[in-house]
This record gives structure tokens, sequence and C-alpha cells, in this order.
């Protein structure tokens, strides 16, 4: 059999690989590239297979990074059968238009500028249509199920602990008279979080496909509900709005969850209105109340008897973009729960373009930021950005607060797949994440449980039989990394730039501060120096 490795590699999205045995084909996810311009040009790239010979799709769950090409595949001629989770192929059914939405929009957006510079017209990626008609294509299978896909080919799907209906896939090829089994991680949950049950435990496997989201970071253990209180009070005490650019799906439920909790408690004021501006997020939702067979203990006996949400006055839902658009002019301060969860699109891009200029208001990410989006430049300390056209400056308090996150960390990677050991793999392949997360994750594996370990790139491809296998390299351009350093770069180039403009404004006006202005660079100077200094530049 041959496994190739057509995204997520050396990236944190695009997750899609291809899975040969004897004349069957099968897809393991079929994910979008997201962040910089140079990853989500991949997307308009044609697939290097024939979507009509593959006979099916093994999805993992319905986050966009991992099932949002589906459309195109099925556009291009796929005729066979999607194959997920119950929870999942509900959460798609939202998912996928809400994304065909968007790329209708923003191939809008782009034709108007295009027009004026005379160029030509920009296609959307895939449309409603096409989403609906891959909606068609899916089939739910249960948990813990065994599914025959061929003479040759069982899966059987078990709990991710990652998002409702997320899914780790066991694999069982049969090839003459050997049987090889590949564990494909998907994305990786954390233990004990609310809602969600914790990851399966996998007995045993040939080969591993592992996540390293969080590969090289530990989440930071703390009373993560007070915490939120104190972020929620201090923005309050400030007069502000409390911006939380969220994940639909999840992430929201989870701080919904986390709010109910805090109110009931008599520790949140019941006044705070707490808004949930985010179509996708309050469809999300529904879904996840519909599917509470697959809540841990402790939210079955939250939501369960009533199927609803319980009771909590202060939550306001803005169904329409004329309600969203209302929000920015009230009076008073609010906490505002707002799509997308990396900021790169969504109603949160209002939000955030009418409360980051304001020192009073806090924008809180609780969630990864890919390296490019505009949360990750936020967290990183960008003094102004450029949203929806407009130059904004960052005066607002942006904090980050680890431990909310859906992906387990470094150590709980390490748990699971350390729990694998009848048969120990022969090796195991690192995929999604950012290089320094996949080096320091591949480290740790090879220390600690002494197995070979081997980071693919997009197009490698491996050769596997029975226990046994060898890489064909790929010979695509690693465009990743060097893409998404250099859209880091423009970013610290403006800043200086922008800070070089400020500094000679100053000394040009006051003569006075030349001196102490100097001191200050030549502190910079040497703290970068230091900063650098481990890696010889």
């Amino acid at each position: 059999m041959r496994l190739e490795f057509l995204g997520a590699a050396h990236t944190v999205t695009g997750s899609c690989y291809l899975l040969e045995t004897g004349d069957e084909r099968y897809l393991i996810d079929c994910g979008m590239f997201q962040g910089p311009k140079r990853i989500r040009e991949l997307n308009h790239e044609p697939f290097s297979f024939g979507p009509s010979d593959v006979a099916g799709v093994l999805l993992t769950h319905a986050h966009i990074d991992h099932c949002g090409l589906i459309p195109k595949l099925v556009h291009d001629g796929f005729k066979g059968m999607v194959y997920t989770t119950k929870a999942t192929c509900d959460l798609v059914g939202i998912m996928l238009p809400d994304s065909a939405h968007i790329q209708k929009s923003d191939a809008e957006m782009l034709n108007r500028k295009g027009r004026r510079s005379g160029e030509e017209p920009v296609q959307a990626l895939y449309t409603i249509n096409d989403a609906m008609d891959a909606l068609k294509h899916f089939s739910a299978v249960p948990y813990n199920a065994e599914i025959k896909l061929s003479d040759n080919l069982r899966v059987i799907f078990r709990d991710a602990g990652h998002i409702l209906g997320s899914a780790i896939l066991e694999l069982y090829v049969t090839e003459g008279n050997k049987q090889t089994k590949l564990v494909f991680s998907g994305d990786l949950g954390q233990p004990d979080q609310p809602i969600l049950k914790d990851p399966s435990v996998i007995s045993g496997a040939d080969f591993v496909v592992v996540e390293s989201t969080y590969g090289d970071r530990i989440h930071q253990i703390y009373d993560k509900e007070t915490t939120l209180l104190e972020v929620i009070n201090d923005t309050m005490d400030r007069g502000g709005n409390l911006i939380i650019p969220s994940f639909a799906v999840g992430r929201t439920q989870t701080l919904l969850y986390y709010f109910y909790h805090l109110w009931k408690s008599g520790r949140l004021d019941g006044d705070i209105p707490i808004i949930l501006d985010s179509p996708l997020a309050i469809n999300a939702t529904r879904i996840f109340l519909k599917n509470s067979m697959d809540f841990d203990d402790e939210a079955l006996t939250l939501f369960s008897k009533s199927g609803k949400i319980p009771h909590f006055p202060q939550v306001h839902i803005c169904e329409t973009a004329e309600e969203s658009r209302a929000l920015n002019s009230s009076e008073g301060s609010a906490i505002i729960l707002s799509a997308s969860g990396m900021a790169d699109a969504g109603r949160i891009l209002h939000h955030l373009k009418h409360n980051l200029w304001r020192p009073e208001s806090t924008v809180l990410f609780v969630g990864y930021q890919a390296a490019g989006s505009l949360g990750r430049r936020l967290v990183d300390g960008i003094k102004r950005v450029r949203i929806l056209g407009e130059e904004v400056a960052v005066k607002a308090q942006i904090q980050m607060l680890d431990g909310f996150s859906a992906h387990a960390d470094a150590n709980q990677i390490m748990d699971w797949l350390s729990t694998i050991r009848a048969p120990r793999p022969a090796k195991i392949f690192i995929v999604h994440g950012e290089g320094q997360a996949q080096e320091a994750l591949k480290g740790r594996i090879q220390k600690e449980l002494g197995t070979e370990v081997y980071i693919p790139f997009r197009g490698d491809m491996v050769r596997i039989t029975g226990r046994a296998s060898s890489i064909i390299p790929s010979n695509i351009p690693a465009v990743s990394i060097e893409m998404e350093m250099e859209e880091i770069l423009r970013d610290f180039d403006a800043d200086y730039r922008q800070i070089r403009r400020k500094v000679l404004q100053l000394v040009v006006r006051q003569p006075k501060t030349m001196e102490p202005v100097i001191k200050a660079m030549m502190k910079a100077r040497n703290y970068l120096k230091k900063l650098f200094a481990p890696f010889n530049i």
C-alpha cells in the first residue's frame, strides 16, 4: 500500500492523506488550507489525483481545515461516500454551506477591487450548490463499530475528544497474508475538558499519523473559570467590551458552559450581557444539544434533562447582520463572542475594528492562532492593523488564555502515544503543526518512546508492506515555511518603519529627547542580539 501526504505537512491546515491499497483509493480528510495568502492559494490548485478514482473519504471531524475541500472534490468528479460520525454529519451540514458563502463573498470583494485595476475575474473556490451536493455524499457511522469498506479495508471511528463528533481512525489493511493497522489521530483533544469525553485509548498500531499543533507547548494548569472571570471584571470595570474571537464549533460551546457555571454559582454579574454573534456558532450550539449522546457525564447531567440550553437570562443571540452592526453603537459594556477564532474573517472583524482602538476594551484569544493570521499578529504585539480596508491602532488590552484549546498539548500527545503498545508503532508520522512544534515532538518521541519518526512534506509518499516502510520524497516545492516566515518578517518590517518614522518626528520636534531615545534603541538592539544568539543570527 501507499500513503501520500497531501496537506497538513509542515503546515497546520489542509489535512488530507491519500491511501492506496490494491486498486482502491481512499482519502483521510479533505481539508482547506488556511492562513497566509500563499498557503490559501493551494486550495485553487488541481487535485494531484483523479477525484473520480477515489472510492471514499474517511473524515475525522467537521473543522474546515479537515473537510473544507470536499465540495470541490465532489464538483471535480468524486462519486463515493464520505464516512464520518453522526455529529460530524450534522455539523458539516452547516459548516460547508457557510464556507461556500465565505468563498462567494471573498470572490465578490476581490472582483470589485480587480475591476478597478483591470484584472481578470476571480472564481469562488466552490458554490453553495457545490456544498449542498457534497452533503448528499455523507454517511453517518457510529463510534466503536467496525465498518467494512472492502475485502481488504476496515475502519473503526474512536472518540478523539477534540470537538463534538471528532474521531481517531483505526484502519486495518489486508494485503496478501499481511494485515497492517494504521492509526490517524485526527485532532486530539485535551483530557478532562467540559462537554466532551476524553480521547480514546488505542491499544496498538503498526503506523501512526499524529497531529502536533501544540507539540512544543504545555497547557497551563490553572482555574480557568476564575481567570476568565478576572478578565471579565477587569474589562467591565474599565467600561469596555470584552471581545472574544471564538471558533464557532467547540470553543464557543465551552465558553458558554463556563459562563453558565460562573453565573449559576453567583460569581458572574447577571447584568453583564453575553452576546453570541455568529450564525454558525448559534446553529452549532443547537447541533451540540441534539447530540448529547456524545457528551461526558457532567455535561449529560446539565443538558440532557431539558435538551436545551439551561435558562441563562443574560445570553443574547444576534441572528442578523443588522443586529450585529447595532452592537457597535450600543452603550454600556458587554461580552461579545464572534467568529472566526483566528480573527481572519466573519463578524469578528467589525467588532475588532470598533474596539481595538479603545484602551478600555479587551480582546481575549482562547485558542490556537496560526502564523500569519490576524489573531497571531495581535497576540505577538502588532500596534497597527488593517481591518476591512481601514488602518486601526491597537490600544485595547490583548490577552491570551492558554488551556482553552481543543488540542492536546505536548505532554498529552505523548501520554496518548505511550498507550499504543500492542504492538508499538514501527514508525510515527508527525503532521498538522508548525516546524518548531513538529521538531520538538519528534525529539521527545525518539527519546522517550524510542520510535522512528518522520515529518513529511507535502507530496511525500510512504510505501508500506506489513510493518516495513520506505519513503518516496516529494518534488513539490515546500512553500509553507518560507512564505509564513516572509509574512511575519513583513509585519516586523512594517513595525520597524513605523517606529523609525515616529522616532525621527520626536527628536526633530524635541531635540532634548535624542539622548534617551538613543539609549533606548541601543538597549533594544542588544536585546535583539541576545534573543537571536541561540540561532547564530
